[in-house]
């Protein structure tokens, strides 16, 4: 599964204003209706509700919140880079300056896995992060978050 099957280029977004967690929840619920079509309430609501059974924040300056929301037919995702670290209950209790919330059709089960375990492994890649951190331009943070990785000749 590729990344530009679950991530729109428009559901990429730079916020400054994220000053918690539950406000960065809301952000990214937001975003999603606008980009496709997901009732934010709902989302937001599914979202807290999966951070109430552990946090997701993964390390590093990293969150993957990830909800099951009514009305999808496919896994979307909604990155989001903070301008300000913020504090997300992360196991390496580090403040969190990049979000990669995936919503989930409520049936959906191997496919919401895979797509976690492709966005967990390409926001694993130290470098990719670096990049990321480093721009702030949305479609530039939409290409670097969806390149492909390369193999590297032995």
């Amino acid at each position: 599964m590729e990344m530009s099957a679950i991530l729109k280029p428009e559901a990429v977004r730079v916020i400054s204003s994220a000053s918690s967690k539950k406000r960065l929840l809301q952000e990214l619920a937001d975003t999603a209706a606008s980009v496709y079509g997901i009732d934010a309430g709902s989302a937001v609501i599914a979202l807290q509700e999966r951070e109430n059974l552990g946090p997701t924040g993964v390390g590093k300056g990293v969150a993957l919140p990830h909800a099951r929301v009514a009305g999808l037919n496919e896994v979307v995702g909604v990155f989001v880079s903070l301008e300000k670290p913020i504090d997300f209950s992360s196991v390496d209790k580090q403040p969190v300056d990049l979000a990669f919330a995936l919503f989930a059709p409520s049936d959906a089960g191997v496919e919401h896995l895979k797509a976690l375990a492709r966005v967990s492994r390409a926001l694993r890649d130290a470098d990719r992060c670096t990049k990321l951190r480093s721009n702030k331009l949305p479609s530039t943070l939409y290409t670097i978050i969806t390149e492909e990785a390369t193999l590297n000749a032995a």
